[in-house]
């Protein structure tokens, strides 16, 4: 993960994780969703059809271990381990996981945030 320190106006030290996401992890986000609800694991199944049960364990799993999803069962091998825990995005990555959602909103910001300083 590069992380850049950036000055913001008020001169604060603030840290910006870029965050680098794959198809499945995307797909994983937003049926999930950005808001810190918890959802629960049944439903996940239900919302992410398209993908194989093994890469979706896989990357679910890649996500809980990088610290993006929380999640209240550690071991997550199975589908019936799936069924069983909820999910919700980690608060702190919240706001980088929507910039890499949406790169779009990243530049806009930063855009914005050029043009007040001159």
């Amino acid at each position: 993960m590069l992380l850049d320190y950036l000055l913001d106006s008020r001169q604060e030290l603030r840290v910006r994780r870029e965050i680098q996401l794959s198809g499945g992890e995307i797909t994983i986000l937003k049926a999930i969703g950005l808001s810190g609800t918890p959802v629960a694991g049944k439903f996940l199944i239900d919302r992410i059809e398209e993908v194989e049960a093994g890469e979706f364990i896989d990357t679910l799993g890649g996500l809980v271990a990088m610290g993006y999803l929380l999640a209240t069962k550690v071991n997550i091998r199975t589908l019936q381990d799936v069924e069983r825990t909820s999910f919700r995005v980690n608060p702190s990555y919240a706001h980088d996981l929507k910039d890499a959602l949406d790169p779009y909103r990243r530049r806009e910001q930063e855009k914005h945030r050029r043009r007040r300083r001159s």
